[in-house]
C-alpha cells in the first residue's frame, strides 16, 4: 500500500507545486497557509550536518497523519483541507523534508491550523532522523 504522507527523498519544488494545486478548485477557500521544513547545516562538535536520513514506521505514520488531519479539522471549523508530506531517506542540507498546507475560509484558521498541524506532526509521527556529517 502506498503511503500518501511519505515520499522518498527530498520534497522537490515540482512536488510542492503539484501539492499546491490540490484544492485550488475550492472557491470557498479564501486562505492557504503553507509550512515547508528544510534540513539545516547545523554544526555539532565541530562537524557540519550535510544531510539527514529519515526513517519511519510507515503504516503507523499513515494512521497518525490521518489522526492529525482529523484533529486539526475538528479544532478549526473553517479548515477545508489539510495536506502533509514528510520525507524518507536522505535529504541534503538546504532541501525540504516536510510540507504542510492548510486551506480554510479565512486566514486566521489557516495560519493557526497549519501551526497546530506542524506541532502535532513533530510530536506524533513515527519518523526518526539520523544526522549525516
Amino acid at each position: 500500500m502506498k503511503n500518501r504522507y511519505l515520499v522518498r527523498g527530498p520534497i522537490t519544488p515540482i512536488l510542492i507545486s503539484e501539492l499546491m494545486t490540490l484544492g485550488n478548485d475550492d472557491a470557498g477557500a479564501g486562505a492557504v497557509s503553507i509550512f515547508i521544513g528544510k534540513v539545516r547545516d547545523d554544526a555539532t562538535d565541530g562537524k557540519r550536518v550535510t544531510a539527514i536520513e529519515y526513517s519511519a514506521y510507515e503504516e503507523m505514520a499513515a494512521k497518525e497523519a490521518e489522526e492529525v488531519i482529523k484533529t486539526v479539522r475538528s479544532a478549526f471549523s473553517d479548515v477545508r483541507s489539510v495536506i502533509m508530506v514528510h520525507s524518507l531517506g536522505v535529504v541534503k542540507a538546504g532541501e525540504a523534508s516536510l510540507f504542510i498546507m492548510v486551506t480554510s475560509g479565512h486566514r486566521d484558521h489557516a495560519t493557526r491550523a497549519c501551526r497546530h498541524a506542524l506541532e502535532m506532526v513533530k510530536e506524533r509521527l513515527p519518523v526518526w532522523k539520523k544526522e549525516i556529517f
